[in-house]
């Protein structure tokens, strides 16, 4: 490879992951996903922009357009405190989204293997009838899952765990990625039950099982590795490519 070359892979490798060109990524998504549900598009809010929702309205803040402005601060304060430079290289979006929907489709085929091995499986077929609500739900699951497990909890974590004193960086990342992973496997099931007098409850998601708890699970650790290897916007923009790919297919 020549120096050029690897001069331009460089350049892009670290474009990508700044938080500005991020936002930049994600802000079709999120428009298409916010638009829709406000105009009624699709009533499936997934699970991560639901449990941040109510958070702000326990808090006292229930203005509908107040998540998609908290999460572009959130991306515009993490540049300004990495002390990026405000310019946008145009040409690595076109990079970004061929990196997301190869990394999004190779999940796609991960999750067929996996669901193959503990059940008749899953096959790959046309099925796109009234799916446009799901579409509009998938692009917000991309952003605000990622928002919630990856942007928001892993840092937590790794912050927890310093205050620990586990002080071997590779360590703290990998139990980061791990419980992060857990949690959100857990989070796409119904579940009812009582820890230590607090009372825990989820009305939304699936009836758990094994087989897509564990493929949930990996795809949370692939979802991690990818937000600390290549940043925020390619691991939504992933996560959102996989969502709309599972449209295609059916259980036979």
């Amino acid at each position: 490879m020549s120096g050029k070359q690897t001069s331009d892979w460089d350049g892009y490798w670290k474009e990508s992951q700044r938080p500005l060109v991020s936002l930049v990524f994600i802000l079709p998504m999120l428009t298409i996903y916010e638009v829709g549900i406000l105009m009624g598009h699709t009533q499936h809010r997934n699970g991560a922009d639901a449990i941040l929702r109510n958070w702000l309205n326990f808090a006292g803040f229930g203005q509908y357009f107040l998540l998609p402005l908290i999460t572009c601060g959130i991306l515009l304060s993490w540049h300004h405190m990495a002390r990026e430079k405000w310019k946008l290289t145009w040409s690595v979006f076109y990079g970004m989204f061929l990196e997301s929907l190869v990394f999004g489709f190779s999940l796609l085929m991960a999750g067929q293997l996996v669901m193959r091995v503990f059940t008749n499986g899953i096959v790959l077929a046309l099925s796109l009838h009234n799916q446009f609500g799901k579409f509009i739900s998938y692009l917000g699951a991309g952003i605000y899952e990622e928002l919630l497990f990856r942007l928001m909890l892993i840092p937590i974590v790794l912050g927890l765990l310093a205050l620990a004193g586990v002080k071997q960086e590779r360590w703290r990342m990998s139990v980061a990625v791990v419980l992060t992973s857990i949690v959100f496997s857990l989070a796409h099931y119904k579940f009812d039950f009582t820890l230590l007098n607090i009372h825990i409850a989820n009305s939304v998601g699936d009836s758990f099982d094994w087989p897509s708890f564990v493929f949930r699970f990996l795809a949370g650790v692939f979802f991690a590795i990818l937000f600390l290897k290549r940043g925020f916007g390619i691991t939504c923009g992933t996560h959102a490519l996989f969502d709309v790919c599972t449209l295609f297919l059916e259980r036979k």
